[in-house]
């Protein structure tokens, strides 16, 4: 029998030919996959999705053929993984390739928001640079990176990557992370120290139970006065509401931020109006290298689970002793 697989987007180049060969895929192009019809989700038997799939239990439900999912992402916070580990089928992810790109633009937003760029942009585009504004001592003031604290919040490789940046400007930097791992060139602290010595802070965790707004009004009112807030993990760690309480009254200096609670982040969100917020549209791991990779290594996940072996990179590979009896794959 001829397994079935959805692919819920359109992925760049002839990467989904290998999979093609063994399987037969259906694209979906623009329309969600809980939109697809109850028989098309009962014949599915593999998924390759993005992270703004929702895979959740009612849909699950709905698909009791299907045997793997393989992300396009590092995070897997939009899939029930506990659902699917119950039902001993492996999930895929794309760990690693994404390292560089997202520690590029964390620190590209550090570096944006302590420095105005976002700002000194907008303000020369709306015709407010005139001849009488051309310079004065205290035009566009920003804050010094060089020789500045950075706050690491999340010590794994990207957070690692980051502190590697940070040494190249000079940068004092200080970590914490739950698993209380050490990292040389890190000085290890508590969460409450690392908030409230940070010029700046990074956020560099997964999105989990534990992690939902780590950083609410409280610890947001506990950082350093005049701090700049740097998140390209995941929203939902960071309370945004208290972020742009703490912006308006002017204890934090600006923020940079790739991820938001809800996506796309709602146009009358306080943080918008907010000029030192700099805001970029979740586009962490956006390079062409990087993106290629990462479909690489989705593909890889779900070629080997058409053909009955374990997925190279899986979220929860403890399900493969019964997913390999039970499931059929091969």
């Amino acid at each position: 029998m001829v397994k079935r697989v959805i692919v819920t987007h359109a992925l760049p180049g002839g990467r989904l030919d290998a999979l093609a060969q063994q399987c037969d895929i259906k694209i979906l192009k623009g329309e969600s996959l809980a939109a697809q019809s109850r028989e098309e989700l009962a014949a599915c038997h593999g998924l390759v999705c993005l992270l703004t799939d929702p895979i959740d239990r009612a849909l699950l439900d709905t698909m009791p053929n299907l045997q793997f999912v393989s992300s396009v992402s590092v995070g897997v916070d939009h899939i029930d993984v506990e659902t699917l580990t119950e039902r001993n089928i492996p999930v895929g992810h794309t760990p690693g390739v994404l390292v560089d790109a997202t520690a590029d633009t964390a620190f590209a937003l550090l570096l944006a928001a302590a420095r105005r760029v976002a700002e000194g942009d907008r303000y020369i585009r709306e015709g407010n640079w005139r001849s009488e504004t051309r310079w004065s001592p205290d035009f566009f003031l920003g804050k010094d990176v060089s020789g500045a604290t950075l706050g690491i919040i999340g010590l794994g490789a990207i957070g690692q990557a980051v502190a590697r940046r940070a040494a190249g400007f000079g940068m004092s930097v200080l970590g914490w992370t739950p698993s209380g791992r050490k990292v040389a060139g890190v000085d290890s602290v508590s969460l409450e120290e690392l908030l409230r010595r940070s010029d700046f802070v990074s956020v560099h965790l997964a999105l989990a139970k534990e992690t939902r707004f780590l950083l609410d009004a409280a610890r947001i009112a506990a950082m350093k006065p005049g701090a700049v807030l740097v998140n390209t993990a995941r929203g939902g760690i960071v309370d945004e509401s208290a972020l742009a309480a703490a912006l308006d009254s002017g204890h934090l200096h600006a923020a940079g931020l790739d991820v938001f609670e809800r996506e796309p982040i709602a146009m009358d969100s306080p943080l918008l109006r907010h000029p030192g917020v700099v805001v970029v549209p979740h586009i962490g791991s956006a390079t062409t290298r990087t993106r290629a990779k990462m479909v690489d290594l989705a593909v890889g996940n779900a070629t080997a689970a058409l053909q009955g072996q374990p997925m190279p990179h899986c979220v929860n590979p403890g399900v493969y002793p019964a997913a390999s009896s039970s499931q059929g794959l091969s």
